[in-house]
């Protein structure tokens, strides 16, 4: 009988653990992911894949565990350049008198590249592979994920008022969908509505949006009900919430995704179960500027489906999606008064499954499936800080792990190794944001 001849593929990846998110709560043992062109082909025993496929690479990673890439839903990565300069003040101080003037003075197409290439740095050597971008030009940012080999969906900023991108409304949205159009073919980076919030755009551009998601199927990201003030102020001036008047004006769909949602009563709870619409929350951000708690056991009771961000690094001050992720589990406890409120293995959903979901992508990306995109996760966790290991998935959401992320893939792309992200140099990001410390500080 003739001895079968092993399967030619791009990438075979031998693990210790391995947590695929779907099926819910399952931990393999000694398994490996076989991948080829982009894609997921098996998963399965390790001693069976080593005979059934010969591998233009292989990785052997006996004390780690492979997890979806995560998946950072809400940030605006060109902030990481104000990490830590307008610290311990409330949202609307911190915006009107802080960011606001910095950015009118600082921002450029330049300040955008260098601070996104450091978020990317940081987010990619703490286990992302997908990020949520809403920021002033981005084509800087698009182009910067790209050649970075990090997925992105890039949120093109909508405001009623200048900035250093664009004049109104009208302005903002034209030069959104030119980027658009120049990244559609793009397989890493998806362009999207981002109307900045219900108090900087007025109806006639939010249904100028909603016209145009509909028509175009493309997404809305939106910062939503982050705090209580913001919610009030909207019910003096309109009589409306916030996410009522986002519904009556056609702009709460499946499409769209609301970001912070702090301030959530009954009524709200309803209108997102009908739309079908997304929540995404920042728990760091928002216990930082006193925003409020976003009350995500009871969205989630309510079969809506909530994905985590870290916002940007002006209001963490970190991008670190498994810090925020175990931020966002133990402050659903505290908020819903019940200790066994959103369990380990569900946060881990949330920022991988659930982040997924929220962006239309679910059927691409967001687990270990055959079939799926490649964006794998590599976890060491052989630390002290980790012994003695009873419960994997305690140990990924309850302990401090964002260092022991050593590699990752994304599309099958080997684009962090040992640490070491492959198309950035970190000794010259330190050296860009030393340049613009000196620059903005004077």
């Amino acid at each position: 009988m003739s001895e079968t001849i092993p399967e030619k593929i791009d990438t075979l990846i031998h693990a210790r653990w391995l947590i695929p998110v779907q099926p819910r709560q399952t931990v393999l043992d000694h398994h490996s992911i076989a991948i080829n062109k982009e894609r997921i082909i098996a998963i399965l025993p390790s001693t069976e894949a080593r005979q059934r496929y010969q591998a233009s690479e292989q990785q052997q990673l006996d004390q780690h565990v492979l997890i979806p890439g995560l998946i950072n839903a809400h940030g605006h990565a060109a902030m990481t350049l104000f990490r830590g300069m307008a610290d311990d003040k409330p949202l609307q101080s911190w915006l009107q008198h802080h960011i606001w003037p910095a950015e009118e003075q600082w921002v450029s197409e330049a300040f955008v590249r260098d601070g996104t290439e450091i978020a990317i740095a940081e987010m990619l050597r703490s286990g992302t592979t997908h990020f949520t971008d809403m920021y002033f030009f981005p084509n800087v940012v698009a182009q910067t994920a790209a050649d970075a080999g990090i997925r992105a969906q890039v949120s093109f900023p909508i405001f009623d008022f200048p900035s250093a991108w664009g004049q109104d409304a009208d302005d903002y949205i034209h030069k959104g969908l030119l980027v658009r159009d120049d990244f559609k073919h793009n397989p890493l980076i998806d362009v999207v509505f981002g109307p900045h919030a219900t108090y900087t755009v007025a109806d006639p551009a939010m249904k100028r949006i909603a016209t145009l998601a509909a028509e175009l199927d493309i997404n809305i990201h939106i910062h939503l009900h982050e705090t209580q003030q913001e919610v009030d102020e909207a019910i003096a001036n309109s009589g409306k919430r916030p996410l009522q008047r986002l519904s009556e004006l056609g702009l709460l769909t499946p499409r769209t995704q609301c970001v912070h949602m702090t301030a959530v009563n009954d009524d709200d709870i309803a209108l997102l179960q009908q739309s079908g619409s997304h929540v995404v929350h920042c728990p760091d951000s928002n216990m930082k500027l006193a925003s409020g708690f976003c009350p995500v056991q009871r969205l989630l009771d309510a079969g809506i489906n909530v994905a985590i961000g870290t916002d940007g690094a002006a209001s963490n001050n970190a991008l670190n999606m498994l810090e925020e992720t175990r931020s966002a589990a133990l402050l659903a406890k505290v908020v819903a008064g019940d200790a066994s409120a959103m369990p380990n293995w569900q946060a881990l959903e949330m920022a991988t499954l659930g982040g997924a979901t929220a962006l239309g992508l679910q059927h691409q990306l967001g687990s270990l499936e055959v079939g799926k995109q490649a964006d794998i996760v590599a976890i060491d966790l052989t630390a002290i800080e980790q012994q003695p290991l009873y419960d994997i998935f305690s140990q990924l959401l309850y302990s401090h792990l964002s260092h022991a992320v050593t590699d990752s893939w994304i599309a099958g792309q080997h684009v962090l190794k040992n640490r070491q992200p492959s198309h950035l140099n970190l000794d010259e990001l330190k050296q860009k944001a030393r340049y613009w410390r000196e620059k903005i500080s004077g």
